[in-house]
């Protein structure tokens, strides 16, 4: 496949596999009508999700559906089009394989786009969802507060506790609409722990969500001098390419001030860009631009199209503003990571693996593999998203579908990983002292210093509350835990993991 394919690949293996079966005409007619089929109903959208996924999806040859011989005529590829009238059933019905757990949709795609770069209807307030101990009941314990949010001007921090919403206690029925509703504006009923027992309180906190909340990814960023060491800690919550060029300035700070050794916290990352993932991992690693990053695997149609040399990334040594990468040139890194750290954090842990020693504190992670691209109706540019084509969409489409179109191995070839990563030292966040982030004290990032330090911690690392995770507030963004990859070659896409 060529740099800058624009034509929908899988029409043109459509008309490719009818020319096999000598049936020239279907060819032609679906080639007459691929944008603007003739139906009862409008199935614009169906045709487009179609199309797309017949092309890209890494599990086409696996959904009886996206087959190319599935259909014998044209009025049979329109008939099963009218078969689901909304969209997004049809999506989730009949395209998606029964295994994948991460592609979706929407049906606002400048919503999603903005989503990917950091910007959403928020109120500020990230959280965690856990279980009360054999019960259905569900309670919400805050992680985290976005600067410059609503929430932040509330009285509510980390390690604050809620179980219920406008007076309703939470369950694992009612937390959805509760939290995640059309409602704007909801109350949260607080409560507190004693003894290590969640206690309803008469506290109350109203939390309103806010158009255009822009999130930086990089939450706190510090050099901690401790045991003779001069430690950087940068938690980041977020893979956003917006942010590429403070994530970049923020290592330049600790080059500057001598750091020896790193704390990447990702704790809370559920993913992001591919490309910022392994500006990151140059940040951490080195900019050995012949040193493999990761290798793409697509489907069979795709890959077939590919030379090896278009499937493979590099380590940069620079950003995409041409500023030279600020890198620490470590030989081990200390990474922070959960169930929730998920795509592109596990992407920066597998790729740097082969070349340096990545300690992994904290929990099994939450295992995707693979990435994704955005697509809209735009069948000239092959349906991928393009920010400098919005006049090219059809505007009677807003649809967006983010497929899961392959997988990122690393330079050793590894990818099986849908389990998750299991952590070299393993510690769950303690919902009785889940501590202050960035402080010496605070219980995932001690145990990372008592490791870099090679002193024995005065702090008993017991945890008498584990959080059992159902889900947690960044689940309910657009974004979710996607990877998406928007290097720009070998297709000009722009994909996100």
């Amino acid at each position: 496949m060529k740099k800058y394919l624009l034509f929908l690949l899988g029409l043109s293996l459509f008309l490719s596999s009818c020319s096999k079966n000598n049936d020239t005409q279907l060819a032609e007619e679906i080639a007459e009508n691929v944008s603007t089929p003739e139906a009862e109903i409008d199935v614009t959208v169906q045709n487009f999700m179609w199309q797309t996924m017949n092309t890209y999806y890494f599990w086409q040859s696996d959904v009886a559906d996206l087959g190319d011989y599935r259909f014998a005529s044209y009025d049979d590829y329109v008939s099963y089009l009218e078969t689901e009238e909304d969209p997004g059933t049809f999506f989730e019905e009949k395209l998606l394989y029964t295994e994948d757990r991460f592609s979706f949709y929407s049906d606002d795609y400048k919503e999603l786009t903005q989503s990917f770069a950091g910007i959403s209807k928020s109120n500020g307030l990230e959280f965690g969802l856990s279980l009360f101990v054999d019960s259905d009941d569900v309670y919400g314990y805050v992680r985290y507060i976005v600067p410059n949010s609503n929430a932040s001007t509330k009285d509510i921090q980390r390690g604050d506790i809620f179980t219920g919403v406008n007076g309703t206690s939470l369950n694992l029925d009612n937390y959805i609409d509760l939290l995640f509703g059309d409602s704007d504006t909801y109350t949260l009923n607080m409560a507190e722990i004693s003894n290590n027992v969640i206690t309803n309180t008469d506290s109350e906190v109203t939390l309103t969500k806010e158009a255009n909340l822009t999130e930086n990814p990089i939450y706190i960023n510090k050099v901690l001098e401790t045991g003779g060491k001069k430690i950087g800690y940068l938690m980041y919550n977020g893979f956003t390419n917006e942010f590429d060029e403070q994530l970049n300035d923020a290592f330049g700070e600790f080059k500057s001030a001598g750091v020896t050794d790193l704390v990447l916290d990702l704790r809370y990352n559920p993913g992001g860009s591919v490309n910022s993932a392994r500006l990151l991992s140059s940040m951490i690693y080195g900019t050995y631009t012949n040193s493999v990053f990761l290798k793409a695997r697509y489907n069979a149609k795709l890959q077939s199209e590919f030379k090896d040399t278009d499937l493979i990334e590099y380590f940069a040594d620079a950003t995409d503003n041409n500023t030279p990468i600020n890198t620490l040139g470590l030989s081990k890194v200390y990474i922070i990571a959960t169930r929730s750290s998920a795509s592109a954090s596990e992407l920066v842990m597998n790729g740097l693996d082969p070349y340096l020693n990545v300690i992994h504190i904290g929990t099994t992670t939450t295992g995707k593999n693979e990435f994704s691209v955005t697509f809209v109706d735009d069948l000239d540019n092959g349906n991928v998203y393009d920010p400098d084509r919005e006049d090219n969409i059809n505007p009677d489409n807003h649809w967006a579908i983010q497929p899961l179109i392959g997988r990122n191995e690393n330079a050793n070839g590894f990818s099986e990983y849908t389990d998750g990563l299991t952590p070299d030292i393993s510690l769950s966040e303690d919902l009785s002292n889940l501590g202050v982030l960035g402080n010496l004290d605070e219980p995932l990032l001690a145990k990372a210093i008592a490791e870099i330090t090679g002193t024995t911690a005065k702090m008993d690392f017991t945890v008498d509350m584990p959080v059992k995770l159902v889900s947690s507030s960044k689940m309910f963004t657009k974004i979710k835990d996607n990877m998406f990859m928007d290097i720009k070659k070998p297709l000009n896409l722009k994909i996100n993991q």
